[in-house]
């Protein structure tokens, strides 16, 4: 009876042990795996935009390096992604956005392929050598990077290891989590969403767009137009009630010395009075090109378009003007394009704000133009502007010769 009594406790303490173990070192309770689950992605997020995207690929700001290891570290555990795969493809987005080249445009692939397989398009493009060799400029290479984090599946593997040790069974859901959260928020809704749904406070020449706030929570990448608009800016919120996570990480880094900020987006100043257009003009203006863009928008193009649909009551083709007038082309379809010529051709006050709009968009496209040139085009288009008939283009014209640039 002893000898039972005695196995008996025996095989409960082992059993109790067992049940102890499968909870981990840690064992949470279920809130606890759910805090420390979301704590883990928060932190992935932050490896991403802070170290990888503002850091690393566009050098928007400089990160002290302990926390470049630590965030390179992270990444490596929680995705085997490597610094220089990650920075190429990115890089090479941004110089062919929505066209052939760009290794995950929605307009190039289709938005469901980048939605469900983004990570394919992102591995695809990632062990590209020559993609990696050509766009990795001025990323980590040292021992560790090239005998230790090359190899993806050791740190994945490991990271498996470390969630059992600490979380048990539990780790193992907690580990799926982070397995996920590149390919679905990354690949998927960045790549995908940030280039087919949402709004656009800027209009660029893709098909970028901000998902906020619905995305708040993967570290400011939601704001995806404003990027777009401003690339190595390090703060991506533009308006009064758009929020950056990510800038908040970093505005906490900098007040303890672990973070420096490098770039900003630009912001024009203007004078009280419209000066002549000379060097310090253009410099304003090619630096503030989304900016004026912008401005001419909501100070022309809609304030005239408003007034035709108030004079042509009626006009069905008019009532659906707005996003012919401000969509990107690029993502046009052939039926929208004609809807577009077919309005401008009906409308000679549409016609010239948007050819104005046009001819203006073109001063920053030229290459290899001397600034005296550029100068004259810019003198030519404001003085065209401001004798156009059109009290709106007239303003505005006037208004563009009081910009000046941004003191440093």
């Amino acid at each position: 009876m002893f000898v039972y009594s005695a196995a008996r406790l025996l095989l409960c303490g082992v059993a109790a042990r067992m049940v102890e173990y499968m909870y981990g070192f840690l064992n949470l309770g279920f809130w606890g795996y759910v805090g420390i689950t979301f704590l883990m992605v928060q932190i992935s997020m932050m490896s991403i935009t802070l170290y990888l995207h503002r850091d690393q690929a566009h050098r928007a700001i400089d990160l002290h390096p302990a926390l470049r290891h630590f965030f390179r570290l992270w990444v490596w555990l929680t995705s085997g992604a490597n610094t220089a795969e990650w920075v190429a493809v990115h890089r090479k987005h941004h110089a062919f956005v929505e066209q052939q080249g760009d290794p995950h445009s929605p307009v190039v692939f289709g938005l469901r392929n980048v939605l469900l397989e983004g990570y394919e398009l992102y591995h695809a493009a990632a062990t590209n050598p020559e993609i990696v060799k050509k766009y990795s400029r001025g990323t980590p290479d040292d021992w560790i990077e090239r005998n230790i984090y090359r190899y993806s599946f050791l740190g994945i593997g490991l990271m498996f290891v470390i969630n059992l040790i600490l979380f048990g069974i539990p780790g193992i859901i907690i580990f799926a989590v982070q397995m996920l959260n590149m390919p679905v928020f990354a690949a998927g809704v960045i790549n995908g969403l940030g280039h087919a749904a949402g709004y656009r406070n800027f209009q660029t020449n893709d098909a970028s767009t901000n998902i906020y706030p619905w995305a708040i929570l993967i570290g400011g990448e939601e704001l995806h137009n404003n990027h777009h608009a401003f690339p190595t800016a390090a703060k991506f919120s533009m308006r009064s009630w758009e929020f950056d996570l990510g800038w908040m990480y970093i505005s906490i880094m900098k007040s303890v010395g672990l973070c420096k900020v490098r770039r900003l987006a630009p912001a024009p100043q203007f004078t009280d009075a419209p000066g002549p257009v000379d060097m310090e003009m253009l410099r304003a203006v090619m630096v503030n090109r989304m900016h004026i863009l912008r401005n001419y928008t909501r100070r022309v193009t809609l304030p005239v378009l408003k007034f035709e649909k108030h004079a042509r009551a009626g006009d069905q083709l008019l009532n659906r003007a707005r996003q012919l007038l401000l969509r990107w082309p690029g993502i046009m379809d052939e039926a929208a394009k004609s809807r577009l010529s077919n309005l401008l051709e009906n409308n000679q006050a549409l016609r010239t704000v948007h050819e104005y709009r046009e001819q203006l968009d073109t001063l920053w496209q030229q290459a290899n133009v001397s600034n005296e040139k550029l100068i004259q085009q810019l003198k030519d288009w404001c003085a065209r502007a401001e004798a156009s008939g059109i009290q709106a283009l007239e303003e505005f014209a006037t208004h563009l010769r009081a910009c000046r640039a941004q003191p440093a």
